[in-house]
């Protein structure tokens, strides 16, 4: 392949914009980097980023969708690695104090949260150097 592509955004459907843009900001320390309005406020789209890569988490908020999504057995999810040197006990029992912890599995040195509206994000430790 001829072409070089980079990641740009991961979208999610969220029911309540708010409540998404503070729970990616409290548990990831993801901050909004952008933003859009559709017509007629048929739809919000607010882009979540880390400030220091180029890679955003694009939260959809429609309208006319206020319910809980039904993501049924959607397995697929947002999986995010800290950085070396960073203490990942410290952030796994952040998260635990947040009551957002819904999967570990301490032997591959993963665990999940669980954001407003169901989805999973995979934690991983830092890569060994």
């Amino acid at each position: 392949m001829d072409f070089k592509l980079h990641f740009d955004h991961y979208n999610i459907n969220v029911a309540d914009r708010d409540r998404s843009m503070e729970f990616y900001r409290k548990a990831l320390g993801l901050k909004e980097v952008g933003h859009i309005d559709g017509p007629d406020g048929a739809f919000t789209i607010t882009y979540m980023g880390d400030g220091s890569t180029g890679f955003r988490l694009e939260l959809t908020c429609m309208r006319d969708h206020p319910q809980p999504y039904d993501l049924g057995e959607n397995e697929t999810h947002l999986a995010l690695r800290l950085d070396a040197g960073q203490d990942y006990e410290r952030l796994r029992e952040f998260h635990r104090q947040m009551g957002v912890v819904c999967y570990e599995n301490p032997a591959m040195g993963i665990y999940f949260i669980e954001d407003p509206d169901g989805y999973w994000i995979e934690l991983l430790r830092p890569e060994k150097l």
